[in-house]
């Protein structure tokens, strides 16, 4: 069947200008064309007012963690963790961002569960289980001696050391399903056991995992907040940098140079003190010492980032924060040196191609999945639109339609 999508104004990923009253025509889940009529005998779904967009791509979720503090997360069974994944998946589909790339601990299994239907969640990519050195972002070993991270036969460990144990790691989540690998180059604000500003692996450990992974045709994602972390991780190769807390003006001409995407996750440090302050039994003190210390440099990477041209993708850590609040990201971005047209882009094409899947999302163009999105309001005039998740009224994926308020 033949389906065609009103929208009254569209905004199709690319960056080019908005255009008013098309029909996005989709067969068998794919757009055949954008064009000013239906084409006759097609099922037309009409959007009303609302302003279509390509669906929305985070670049750094964790579906399978919540806002549990650390006596919750000790009492929590792992296939209740499991079921809360798949809750979180829903919340994140209904929000509008139809595919996520997922930066640790979702198991294939999940992504198989939304894959074949059995629940409903965003297309998935997944990095399984995070690398971590001995006392590195990824530890969870806190100083009593108990390891807060759960044992799962679907995750492999990560924290591993030296050259031959990080390539064995590397190769067995591989094994386990990740589509990508995620390393930690630095440490980290919710880790126990280091500081943002202290770097992770050698540059040899971190060659090696790059090695691995790119024979096998993945990329790798870097934990990456200090600013030797970061250069260690550009220059060995690697994709993306997640967070980028203490970027300097050289690393930038490097990622500018190499093509090195910047995934900022400006509302991480944010959502931590929001936490803290609703909750303070929901975060250790120390992360909150260290996400106030962090945020304006954050911000000011962000900013020079923007400045000398550093692909930007969006990407938010949810899971530190609430799920199906990710769309806030967007405006943060806007609020830190992006246009809002800049943000729409780096939120659907851009983060398509981080994610490794611009042929099939990104933008409505012909020949792409039928992810869709519709918001109330016009985003390029009022980015704030997006801090509300009830603004997102319409989400279909694949062609089929998730959402109509």
């Amino acid at each position: 069947m033949t389906i065609a999508v009103r929208a009254a104004t569209l905004i199709d990923g690319t960056g080019a200008d908005p255009v008013s009253g098309r029909f996005v025509v989709i067969e068998d889940g794919v757009i055949q064309s954008i064009a000013k009529d239906a084409p006759k005998g097609a099922q037309v779904i009409d959007t009303g007012e609302l302003t279509i967009l390509p669906g929305l791509i985070d670049c750094h979720v964790h579906l399978a963690l919540g806002q549990e503090n650390i006596q919750q997360r000790l009492l929590t069974p792992l296939s209740l963790n499991t079921a809360m994944a798949l809750v979180h998946a829903r919340e994140t589909l209904d929000a509008g961002f139809t595919t996520v790339r997922d930066a640790g601990f979702t198991t294939r299994g999940i992504k198989l569960a939304v894959e074949r239907g059995l629940f409903p969640g965003p297309r998935m990519r997944i990095a399984v289980s995070p690398l971590s050195q001995t006392g590195g972002h990824g530890d969870s070993l806190m100083p009593s001696g108990v390891n807060v991270s759960a044992v799962d036969p679907d995750r492999p460990n990560g924290v591993v050391d030296g050259i031959d144990d990080i390539r064995r790691a590397t190769r067995e989540i591989l094994r386990a399903g990740a589509d990508q690998i995620k390393i930690m180059t630095s440490g980290g604000v919710l880790s126990p056991n280091d500081e943002p500003g202290a770097t992770g692996f050698s540059p040899e450990e971190i060659a090696a995992v790059v090695y691995e992974a790119h024979a096998s045709g993945k990329t790798v994602m870097s934990h990456a907040q200090a600013t030797q972390g970061i250069k260690n991780a550009v220059q060995a190769g690697i994709e993306s940098i997640e967070h980028g807390i203490y970027l300097d003006e050289e690393i930038c001409a490097e990622m500018k140079k190499r093509g090195t995407y910047l995934v900022a996750t400006l509302i991480a440090p944010l959502w931590v003190l929001r936490r803290a302050e609703k909750d303070p039994s929901s975060i250790p003190p120390y992360a909150v010492r260290k996400a106030t210390e962090v945020a304006e440099a954050h911000k000011r990477s962000f900013r020079m980032a923007a400045e000398k041209g550093v692909r930007i993708a969006m990407g938010t850590d949810s899971g530190v924060g609430p799920h199906g609040t990710n769309a806030e990201e967007i405006a943060l971005m806007v609020e830190n040196g992006l246009t809002p047209m800049q943000a729409i882009v780096a939120t659907t094409k851009t983060a398509a191609e981080c994610a490794r899947i611009d042929t099939l999302v990104g933008t409505l163009q012909p020949g792409k999945r039928a992810d869709l999105v519709g918001v109330r309001g016009d985003p390029l005039t009022n980015i704030a639109l997006f801090k509300d998740p009830g603004s997102v009224a319409f989400v279909m994926k694949d062609g089929a339609l998730h959402k109509r308020s």
